[in-house]
């Protein structure tokens, strides 16, 4: 089964070279090659939840911690913990991530 990532799960267009790329900006999640493999996404496609700047209901995001309470909420997040299961990578172990 293929993994969506989340500009696939939202259809947000932000993706360098998509239909919303001019109009909102390229997403940071399709882009942040530091995040990629996350959760098995490309880029920071399944962490996105972490990612300052993305989109969500028609509007960019903030910093993280302002986000996080709303991403927490989101059915995408749900699918990717579902997905993951055990190898789930959160925003809380994102850190503890980079330096394995």
């Amino acid at each position: 089964m293929e993994k969506l990532n989340c500009w696939e799960y939202k259809k947000c267009y932000r993706t360098p070279g998509g239909a919303k790329a001019a109009e909102l900006g390229v997403c940071p999640a399709a882009v942040i090659s530091t995040a990629n493999g996350i959760n098995q996404g490309i880029n920071g496609g399944r962490i996105c939840w972490a990612i300052t700047g993305t989109l969500c209901g028609g509007q960019v995001q903030g910093t993280f911690a302002m986000k996080l309470g709303d991403c927490l909420l989101c059915e995408f997040h749900k699918l990717v913990m579902k997905e993951e299961r055990q190898e789930f990578i959160g925003a809380t172990n994102l850190a503890k991530n980079k330096h394995q």
